[in-house]
Parts: structure tokens; sequence; C-alpha cells
């Protein structure tokens, strides 16, 4: 999987200090439900981006993990409370849950490009660190495939083969959505050599410019002095 723009926080973010945005790593879509485990510290910030084409599904679950790992089943303290905003890669926001321990989201990509999870803390004082699990999917991983078995009564091998099918799709998919994207950068890249060609031609016509006029005051001072 795959930071919107390190800098000053979004407005719909409060004053906290943000840490640098991170990507997802890479999920198996074959493999099972692998939530990952980050922690935030109260009155910082924490932005995770993943890179989805148009169309696809994306999917999210996260909750708060107690303070004390050998009770897990604890209840939590009122100070394990996060907040989180996913936005598209125009500021479009797509689930926003302030002060909650845990949540879910799901939508349809209208936008390509890097989308962003940001999730905050409120301050306290002294400040507390709060863990929390997110698992974010997007395309072919976010299929319930024991459900599609169940459903359509099929057997281990096929439905491996369905995996595999909808691997093989999926890449199919990003390797056209990859050419495309490299067609816009070199139609950006042309424009950009066009018109720097063009920018040292009138730099270039404004300097020969410059010069003649120096020659042509040059001459006229020189002959108003009688010296030429």
């Amino acid at each position: 999987m795959a930071a919107r723009r390190s800098g000053s926080a979004p407005r719909w973010l409060p004053p906290v200090r943000a840490a640098p945005p991170g990507r997802l790593p890479p999920l198996d879509p074959t493999a099972g439900s692998r939530a990952l485990r980050f922690d935030l510290e109260s009155g910082h910030t924490k932005c995770i981006s993943d890179e989805i084409k148009v169309g696809a599904m994306a999917v999210g679950k996260y909750h708060v993990v107690g303070p004390d790992p050998n009770f897990p089943d604890a209840q939590l303290p009122e100070s394990h409370r996060i907040s989180l905003r996913v936005t598209s890669p125009y500021g479009n926001s797509m689930h926003y849950a302030e002060n909650v321990q845990s949540g879910h989201f799901a939508f349809t990509a209208a936008e390509a490009g890097d989308y962003l999870a940001c999730f905050w803390a409120p301050d306290h004082k002294p400040p507390v660190t709060i863990g929390f699990e997110f698992d974010w999917r997007s395309g072919v991983s976010t299929k319930d495939w024991p459900s599609v078995a169940k459903k359509g009564k099929v057997d281990m091998m096929e439905l491996e083969l369905k995996k595999l099918e909808e691997t093989i799709k999926n890449i199919h998919e990003e390797m056209f959505y990859l050419r495309e994207r490299e067609e816009e950068m070199q139609d950006l890249n042309r424009k950009t050599n066009s018109r720097m060609a063009w920018l040292g031609f009138l730099s270039l016509g404004i300097c020969l410019s410059v010069a003649g006029l120096q020659l042509w005051h040059l001459k006229t001072f020189f002959e108003r002095k009688k010296l030429l």
C-alpha cells in the first residue's frame, strides 16, 4: 500500500505537532487480516497514506489497544481516545471520527492518488502514549475470501485459483494505471522542455537586445564627445 505533504497541518486538524506521514507496506492480498500497530503520543498527529486507483474499493478498521498488554480485555481509560480523518488526494473528506476508541470505514475511490489517514489525540498533562491497531486495505485484498468460498461452495484449490485470478487482474489493471501515469509524466516533460526552450530563446533575445542598446549608447556617447 501506499503522504501528504509535510508542513502545516490542514485546517481541520487541531493545533498539534504532526509526525512525518508514512506509507503502509504492501500487503499480500491472499493473506489474512494483518493489522499494523502504531503508537501515538497525546498532542501529536500521525498520518498514513495509501495509493489507490480510481474505482478501487478501500476498507479500514482501527481500535485503541489497552495500555497493559497483560490485560488486553481491560476497560480503556478515558484518556485513550483518538480522532481520525481520511481525505482524498484533492482534500475531500472520506471519513471522520472524533474521540473514539474504535471504528471502521469503507469507500470507493473516485480520485487516483494518495489517500491520507491522519490520527491525532488530544493533549494530556502528563502526556500519554496511545497504542492503536490499523488495518487498511484496497483493491483485491478487500474481498472476504472465506465468505466467497462458503457462499460458492468451492474447495480450497478452487479458492486459491480464484485468489490468483483476482490478483492477476489487479496486477494487470495496475500495469495499465502505471502506463497512463508514465504517459502523463512524459507529456509533462515534453511540455516543460518546450517551455524551457522558448524561455532560453527569449533570454537570448533579451541579452542580444541589451548588448545592441549598450553598443548604440557607447557609439552615441563617443560621437558626442568627438572621440570617434
